[in-house]
């Protein structure tokens, strides 16, 4: 996972393997592993408490996903993404087929379900979408008051840019830009990107905090071992099952 996080392909993971182990696995496994466990740990974060700050940045990024693994035809996709201002946590994100106001509100209902009242602010772009989600989650009245700002940034008309979530936006981009469609799935394209919101959040430290955005959102979290990976497999539901594959 650590490898195929880092920009190395399936494939060339396997032919890593072979080097130092008799016994290989084929790279259709090593697919599968990444799916599975991805998922095993992201039942296990996503139910963690989070400590936010004042704002978040919300966002959307255009994917060309294969319609069928073996056929040709591409459907554009969306990676819908948050991110806390403060620890640069990615706190809530899906892999969708559309932008709508169905796939934006699940993804900013999970982001009020994991921070509760902490957060005051919720910057966006244009997108219209938004600001009927946004009213509908956090309460018409708490927009109307003022308690819950939404902040709509609209670069091309000069009024500023969402640097953070957008500084995101290219480290996922760096690493997604050599995929090949997602092989196929919806399902998945939604748990590779999980695995990589994994790897930003716990995995890799960050320049601009000088650590990993979890020691900050999730202080009580203790990853004491330099292959976090494996300590988050293990925190993980259903550890023994996933060990006995």
């Amino acid at each position: 996972m650590d490898l195929f996080y880092r920009g190395v392909s399936t494939r060339k993971i396997q032919e890593h393997f072979s080097a130092f182990y008799p016994h290989n696995s084929s790279h259709k496994s090593i697919y599968k592993w990444i799916i599975k466990y991805a998922k095993a740990i992201s039942n296990f974060t996503d139910g963690l408490k989070i400590k936010v700050g004042r704002e978040i940045q919300m966002d959307e990024m255009e994917y060309r996903r294969r319609k069928q693994r073996d056929r040709k035809g591409v459907d554009k996709n969306w990676f819908i993404d948050v991110i806390d201002c403060q620890s640069r946590f990615m706190i809530a994100s899906d892999y969708t087929k559309s932008r709508g106001q169905k796939e934006l509100k699940q993804v900013i209902k999970n982001v009020k379900e994991k921070t509760g009242e902490q957060i005051k602010v919720i910057t966006t772009d244009g997108l219209q979408g938004y600001y009927e989600v946004i009213k509908r989650v956090f309460g018409y009245t708490n927009i109307k008051d003022g308690y819950v700002k939404h902040n709509k940034v609209n670069a091309s008309k000069g009024e500023g840019f969402n640097i953070m979530i957008e500084r995101l936006h290219n480290s996922l981009r760096a690493r997604t830009k050599t995929f090949r469609g997602f092989h196929g799935s919806i399902e998945s394209a939604n748990a590779i990107m999980k695995g990589l919101a994994i790897y930003y959040n716990f995995i890799t430290r960050h320049q601009a905090i000088n650590c990993c955005p979890y020691e900050l959102a999730m202080p009580e979290l203790k990853l004491n071992s330099n292959n976090k990976w494996l300590e988050l497999i293990q925190k993980s539901k259903g550890i023994n099952n996933l060990i006995s594959m």
